[in-house]
């Protein structure tokens, strides 16, 4: 799985603001999901027309389990 982080903060307060994730469950490469970001964070910005996208990246999820 891979997930598409982004930050965004509020038009209004450019001080507040929050990370949000995308996770693919589909098997894609980081490379892939940098192509498919821009389509997906339009979607997300569209539908959240409050916020601004700042920062974004593409990242493997790391699926391990670690015991203690």
């Amino acid at each position: 799985m891979i997930e598409l982080l982004f930050t965004v903060c509020l038009f209004t307060n450019e001080d507040i603001c929050e990370e949000r994730k995308l996770t693919f469950v589909e098997n894609m490469s980081p490379m892939t999901c940098m192509m498919g970001a821009q389509p997906e964070l339009a979607k997300w910005s569209e539908s959240h027309p409050k916020w601004r996208i700042g920062k974004w990246k593409c990242k493997m999820v790391d699926t391990q389990v670690v015991d203690i």
